[in-house]
């Protein structure tokens, strides 16, 4: 279950976006930092949205849908401008992974469970590292497993707006507690099958 399989299918609807950004002098760059920026602003309207009121779930949650939305166009439009560079490619992934960090760390001060918001945020970590690290031993760079990043911005966005509508515990915690449960859970489960994937593939 991946949804960045998908991403050829949606280079149709960056068009405009691409154009636009191109036309206003950004550049991927720009783009990668302004992608950055809505996490954290996503991580504030999380926190706000567990400990003062709950519409800013949905704040969060439309914030989150901008970062994985700019994801995409920083590389369409470094394809556009013919400027793609390995320098570029690093800065996405290390905003990337900030961006990983700080919403998570949002979710976990909201709901103040910070044990849960570390087995979260080091499972999301985790992954990711094992798909980079699959490609420094030679291999290709690893996007599979249960949940690549795609599918866990979706799976944030839309916990984060179902939060306010559906308030209260549940099991002893929160629809947003819940989904540090399952972000912890899948996070490590996903590292471990591409560990497996590159060890079996090195053999």
């Amino acid at each position: 279950m991946t949804l960045d399989k998908f991403r050829p299918y949606v280079s149709r609807f960056l068009d405009p976006f691409v154009r636009g950004f191109d036309r206003v002098g950004m550049t991927p760059d720009g783009v990668s930092v302004l992608a950055f920026g809505m996490a954290v602003l996503a991580a504030v309207a999380f926190l706000l949205g567990g400990r003062a009121d709950p519409i800013w779930y949905v704040v969060a949650a439309t914030l989150v849908f901008l970062n994985g939305w700019l994801d995409i166009v920083d590389g369409a439009l470094a394809r556009e401008q013919e400027v793609a560079s390995a320098g570029g490619d690093l800065l996405d992934h290390v905003l990337d992974r900030y961006a990983d960090i700080v919403v998570i760390g949002g979710l976990a001060a909201g709901v103040e469970d910070y044990l849960l918001g570390f087995l979260a945020v080091t499972g999301v970590v985790m992954t990711s590292y094992l798909g980079t690290q699959a490609q420094a031993v030679g291999l290709d760079r690893v996007y599979g497993g249960l949940v690549g990043r795609a599918d866990r911005l979706a799976i944030i966005g839309i916990v984060g707006f179902l939060a306010y509508p559906i308030p209260g515990e549940y099991g002893g915690l929160t629809l947003v507690g819940w989904l540090l449960v399952f972000l912890a859970t899948v996070g490590h489960l996903t590292a471990l099958q591409r560990f497996a994937y590159a060890w079996s593939a090195l053999d």
